[in-house]
C-alpha cells in the first residue's frame, strides 16, 4: 500500500508569512495546491515569484484550474483545457504535470464535460485531475457515465476528494486516508479532509505519495 504525504492548498499567495504560519501551527508540507487563475473575492493566481519560493522549500506545487460553473457539454470542456493548459505553459510548468480541473458541488457537470477534460488533455502532454465532491451535487453521476462511455478514462484522470471534510489538523494528527469515493473504479489520490483553517487561510490534505511524481 503507497504512503501517504500531507500537503495544503490556499487561495491566497504563498507569502513568508503564510508559510511560516503553516509549519509553526501545521507542519511543513510535502506539496502546495495552489491556482492558475485569478477569480475575483474567490482566489489568488499563482506567480512565478510563488514557484521559486515553493521550490526553495523544496515543495511541491499542485497546480488548480478555477472551472466555470456551468461544466456542461464537451466543447466547454475543451476550452477549459486549452485555458489551463495556456496558464501552466505561460508559468512554466513541465509536461507531465497533474493540473486540477476544481469542480465544486454547486457546479452542474455532466459526462461529457467529464470526457473532454480529460481527452483534450492526454495530447498537450499534461495530466488531467479533477477536483470534486463524491456525495453531493452531480459528479458521481457524470463521472461514471463517462467511464461507462470510455473504461480507458478511468487510467488517464487523478481525482481530488473533497469529503468527508472531518477539519483541519497538523500533519502528525492527520487522519486515515479514507476519502469518499465514486462508484466504480477511481484513482482518488489526493483528499482535502479539512479547510478554512481559523488558525492560517489553507485547507490540508493527504495524497498517495505516487501523485508527487506528477507535480512540480
Amino acid at each position: 500500500m503507497a504512503r501517504k504525504v500531507w500537503g495544503v492548498d490556499s487561495a491566497n499567495p504563498v507569502t513568508q508569512e503564510l508559510y511560516e504560519c503553516v509549519k509553526n501551527k501545521f507542519g511543513t508540507p510535502k506539496f502546495w495546491g495552489r491556482y492558475l487563475t485569478e477569480i475575483p473575492n474567490d482566489s489568488c493566481a499563482l506567480t512565478k515569484g510563488e514557484i521559486d519560493f515553493l521550490h526553495s522549500k523544496e515543495m511541491k506545487i499542485m497546480p488548480i484550474y478555477n472551472v466555470r460553473k456551468e461544466s456542461i457539454g464537451y466543447e466547454e470542456a475543451k476550452l477549459a483545457t486549452r485555458n489551463a493548459v495556456f496558464h501552466a505553459r505561460r508559468l512554466g510548468i513541465p509536461e507531465n504535470t497533474l493540473l486540477f480541473a476544481q469542480v465544486e458541488k454547486t457546479y452542474k457537470i455532466d459526462a461529457e464535460w467529464i470526457r473532454g477534460w480529460i481527452e483534450t488533455m492526454i495530447p498537450t502532454g499534461y495530466r488531467s485531475g479533477i477536483y470534486h465532491d463524491s456525495l453531493e451535487g452531480g459528479f458521481t453521476e457524470a463521472y461514471c457515465k463517462a467511464i461507462q462511455e470510455n473504461k480507458e478514462l478511468e487510467k488517464q484522470v487523478i481525482l481530488w476528494s473533497a469529503t468527508p471534510e472531518i477539519g483541519t489538523t497538523s500533519e502528525r494528527k492527520s487522519p486515515k486516508y479514507t476519502p469518499a469515493k465514486p462508484n466504480g473504479k477511481a484513482n482518488v489520490w489526493v483528499w482535502q479532509y479539512g479547510r478554512n483553517s481559523s488558525k492560517c487561510s489553507i485547507a490540508t490534505n493527504l495524497a498517495d505519495e505516487r501523485v508527487q511524481q506528477f507535480l512540480f
